[in-house]
């Protein structure tokens, strides 16, 4: 598969490219709004065309799909734009500033013919999914979870995680893996109280704590862009646990940890780091390929940006919110 690639975003360049380049698939274009950046950009890594816009790398006819790490609120004209050309699409979390705007999206691009993937990587680690068969099969009457995902966001002012325009803030920026490993592993909740901290006066959330009601069961979820780095989720159920108890979403060194309890039995199982953004790509093209929906596909990110609305709902209102 020819990827083309939308921006020259960290993300982008730092991890997805040279997954992709350690996949059996190639980025053949990059774009940047500057052309010479696109072009050095393209020199450093070894990439065949530079683009100037994001219009020209669109009507490039020897690509197959593009991944898109644009800023938020950018994700959904450009994936439209990418749908438009007859290109798939592996866009950057979270797919889109809302619920609505993701499920307008998500109907876009099923009419469009093109495969849609929202790139959640450490949904594809072989951790997580051995996390949700364990939640699954051996844990009996989940009670409660916990899953955080913080870091110092240090640097300048006008990051665009902190500008409210382009749908910032620490919920939409690493508190979205916190909600979706909750889902991924005890469902959709019934109810969300939450609360959000604007520690920089900057008209986005730098840090928010919420709770989400599953019936027997609640999780409590949280993201900051003002502590320490933390990456963790732990489930509780009445005949045992489970914890990732670091690098939860994002592995770093070359080992990564579960931990877990059923029954009075104490066990500990390591996987290699891995590479989860080479998997999540292989995925993604094996989709394209099989016409197969992937784990993260539309109807999930739907489902991931409701909780995300609800958080936010309970926030600015006060008030717990019902989940339809």
């Amino acid at each position: 598969m020819r990827f083309g690639v939308i921006s020259t975003a960290n993300i982008g360049l730092k991890a997805v490219v040279p997954a992709i380049e350690r996949s059996e698939h190639v980025v053949a274009a990059i774009a940047s709004r500057d052309g010479t950046r696109a072009s050095a950009v393209a020199d450093d890594l070894g990439i065949d065309r530079a683009y100037g816009s994001y219009e020209a790398l669109l009507a490039d006819d020897d690509l197959d799909a593009v991944y898109v790490p644009l800023p938020n609120a950018m994700h959904a004209e450009w994936t439209k734009a990418a749908a438009d050309a007859g290109l798939h699409v592996l866009c950057e979390k979270p797919l889109a500033v809302d619920a609505a705007e993701a499920r307008d999206l998500v109907a876009y691009c099923e009419d469009a013919g093109v495969t849609l993937m929202e790139a959640f990587m450490y949904r594809y680690h072989p951790r997580t999914r051995r996390a949700r068969e364990i939640v699954a099969d051996e844990l009996d009457a989940v009670r409660g979870a916990y899953a955080t995902f913080q870091f110092p966001l240090r640097g300048r002012a006008d990051d665009i995680r902190l500008d409210p325009d382009l749908a910032g803030g620490s919920l939409m920026d690493v508190g979205c893996y916190a909600v979706n490993v909750t889902r991924t592993l005890l469902g959709e909740p019934d109810a969300v109280s939450a609360r959000t901290v604007d520690s920089r006066d900057c008209g986005v959330d730098t840090h928010v704590a919420a709770r989400l009601e599953y019936g027997g069961a609640t999780a409590q979820v949280s993201a900051s862009f003002d502590t320490q780095d933390v990456q963790r989720y732990r489930v509780e159920a009445e005949n045992g646990w489970l914890e990732a108890p670091r690098d939860a979403f994002n592995p770093r060194g070359d080992t990564v940890e579960l931990e877990y309890a059923v029954d009075g039995r104490e066990v500990l199982e390591t996987f290699d780091a891995g590479d989860q953004y080479r998997r999540q790509v292989e995925r993604f093209a094996d989709c394209v390929a099989s016409g197969e929906s992937p784990e993260t596909d539309g109807d999930e990110a739907i489902a991931n940006m409701a909780v995300i609305d609800a958080i936010y709902e309970s926030a600015e209102s006060g008030e717990r919110v019902v989940l339809d």
